[in-house]
C-alpha cells in the first residue's frame, strides 16, 4: 500500500499518532508455544529467550518483501544512510538485523489511457533509478542490489545490506507488454497486476466495496502478462488483485507465485487478505504468502478500536489548545505555509499526548502487535504448511505494528517466533528461505521457457 508521503505524514499526526503510541506500548506478552514445533520449549527466563532469539536472528537471513519508498529520500544530500523519519533506513536495518529489503516501485492508479500510462511509466522509471542510485552511487559500500538468491547470500556474507525490487501495480506497463522485460532488466523480481483500483490488466480487491468490476478477473492482456512474467522470471504477486483474478493467475501460471504482503482472511475479514480457499490454492501452486504487519489486516476490530481511542485523545488535547483537527482532504487543500503551521500544531499535540498514551489508550484499546502477526503466521503454517509462509512489513506504506514499527525492531518478530516454539531452521524458512525458493523456481522455469521458445 502506498500514498503521498507528505499528506500521509500530516494525516497520521492528526489521527493515529502511530510512532508515539508504539514507542509507549508494552513489551510483547507471553503466547502459547506453537503446536507444530519440535523445539525444546523450556526457554527459561525472558532474557534467556531473547538472547536465544538474538542468536538465531544473527544466523538466519532476514528478508522483508515490501517497503515503499519516496524518491526524495534517495538523493545525495538526503538518503537512507541517514537518520531519516522513515521506517526503513540502513541504520535501522543494521540495528534491527534486517538483511534484505524489497524496495517497491509503486505507481498510483490514474486514467486508463495513453497519457495516464506514459506518466505512470516515467514515475516507475524514477523509482527504479532511485533504488539503483542508492546502491550504486550513494552507498555501494553499504548496500547492493540482488537479482537472485545467490546474490542475496553473497551480499549478506560480505556484510552489506541487500536491496531487491518489487513492482506494485502493473499499471505503468501500459499496453506495452515488452515493458515487463524492461522492468525485469532493471531489477524487478515481482509484480502485482493491480493495486487499489481496476486497471488494464486485472480487477482489484476494491471491487468488493461496491461489487463493480471491469473484467470479472483478468483482462485478455492480463492473461498475456502472466505468460510474459513467467517467461522473464518475474514472480507474480497476488496481493491487491480480486479473488477471481487471483484464481485465474494460479490457473494460468507455469511457476509458483507469491502474495508479497497479505494475511489470513479467516482471522481478519479484509479484502486484502486471502481466504482459506486461496491459501490452499497457493499451497498447491507451490507459492508463498508473506504475512504482513499491517494493523487493519491482522485484526481489523482491534485496530479500529485503538485508532478511535487515539483519535479521542488527540482531539481532546487539540480542543484544549484551541486547535482543530483536519481530515485529509482539508489538509490537502492548505497552502504550503498553512500546512507547516498545521504540522507545528500537530507536533505540539503529539508531544503532549506521548506520556498519556500508555494509560489512556493502550490499557483501554491495545494496539495491534507482533503477537497478532505471528497468530496469522501460526494459522497459515497450520493450514498450508511452513514452506508456504513468509514475513513482510509494508513499511512506509501504512504498515507497522506495536513491536515492529520500523526496521530497527525486526528482532522482536524472531523473539515471538522463538516464544511460539519455532526452531532456527523453521525461522530461517519463514524469514527468507521460502521466498528465495520461489524466486529460484520462477527463474529456473523462465530459463526453460526461454529455451523452449529459442530466445536464449
Amino acid at each position: 500500500m502506498s500514498f503521498s508521503p507528505k499528506l500521509a505524514k500530516l494525516f497520521t499526526l492528526a489521527t493515529t499518532f502511530v510512532s508515539i503510541l508504539l514507542a509507549c506500548s508494552d513489551e510483547i506478552p507471553q503466547s502459547q508455544i506453537h503446536s507444530s514445533s519440535t523445539a525444546d520449549t523450556t526457554v527459561g527466563t525472558e532474557q534467556q529467550l531473547i538472547e536465544r532469539a538474538r542468536g538465531i536472528h544473527e544466523q538466519v537471513i532476514t528478508l522483508d518483501t515490501h517497503a515503499d519508498i519516496n524518491t526524495s529520500n534517495f538523493a545525495l544530500d538526503n538518503n537512507y544512510t541517514m537518520d531519516l523519519d522513515t521506517q526503513v533506513t540502513l541504520p535501522k536495518m543494521k540495528q534491527g538485523g534486517l538483511d534484505v529489503a524489497w524496495f517497491i516501485v509503486y505507481t498510483k492508479q490514474s486514467t486508463l489511457d495513453t497519457e495516464g500510462y506514459a506518466e505512470a511509466y516515467n514515475n516507475a522509471i524514477d523509482k527504479f533509478d532511485a533504488i539503483h542510485r542508492l546502491a550504486e552511487e550513494i552507498a555501494p559500500e553499504k548496500i547492493e542490489i540482488a537479482y537472485n538468491s545467490d546474490d542475496v547470500r553473497h551480499i549478506v556474507a560480505s556484510g552489506k545490506k541487500v536491496a531487491m525490487i518489487g513492482i506494485e501495480n502493473a499499471y505503468p506497463i501500459g499496453l506495452e507488454i515488452a515493458h515487463i522485460k524492461k522492468f525485469q532488466e532493471r531489477g524487478g523480481r515481482y509484480m502485482s497486476l493491480a493495486h487499489n483500483g481496476h486497471n488494464q490488466f486485472s480487477d482489484s480487491h476494491t471491487g468488493e466495496l461496491d461489487n463493480v468490476w471491469l473484467h470479472g478477473g483478468l483482462s485478455a492482456i492480463g492473461k498475456t502478462a502472466i505468460a510474459e512474467m513467467n517467461k522473464w522470471g518475474v514472480m507474480i504477486d497476488v496481493s491487491h488483485p480480486s479473488a477471481d483474478a487471483i484464481e485465474e493467475m494460479i490457473e494460468l501460471t507455469q511457476a509458483p507465485l507469491i502474495a508479497s504482503h497479505s494475511s489470513a482472511r479467516a482471522l481478519s475479514n479484509h479484502s486484502r487478505n486471502l481466504s482459506d480457499k486461496q491459501l490452499l490454492l497457493i499451497k498447491e501452486n507451490g507459492g508463498v504468502v508473506q504475512t504482513v504487519a499491517f494493523g487493519a489486516y491482522l485484526n481489523g476490530e482491534k485496530d479500529a478500536l485503538h485508532k478511535e481511542a487515539m483519535n479521542n485523545l488527540i482531539t481532546t488535547i487539540a480542543t484544549e489548545l484551541g486547535h482543530t483537527i483536519l481530515d485529509p482532504s482539508e489538509v490537502k487543500s492548505l497552502t504550503e505555509a498553512e500546512r507547516l503551521s498545521y504540522q507545528t500544531h500537530m507536533e505540539e499535540i503529539n508531544q503532549l499526548a506521548a506520556p498519556r498514551v500508555a494509560v489512556e489508550v493502550n490499557t483501554i484499546a491495545p494496539p495491534v502487535a507482533v503477537t497478532d502477526l505471528v497468530d496469522h503466521i501460526d494459522y497459515m503454517v497450520d493450514l498450508i504448511g511452513l514452506k508456504h509462509v513468509g514475513i513482510s512489513s509494508d513499511f512506509d506504506g501504512g504498515g507497522g505494528i506495536s513491536g515492529w514499527n520500523d526496521a530497527s525492531e525486526t528482532l522482536n518478530v524472531t523473539v515471538e517466533l522463538v516464544r511460539r516454539g519455532y526452531t532456527e531452521e523453521q525461522i530461517s524458512m519463514l524469514w527468507s528461505g521460502n521466498l528465495l525458493r520461489v524466486l529460484d523456481d520462477v527463474q529456473r522455469i523462465a530459463t526453460e521457457i526461454q529455451r523452449e521458445q529459442q530466445v536464449i
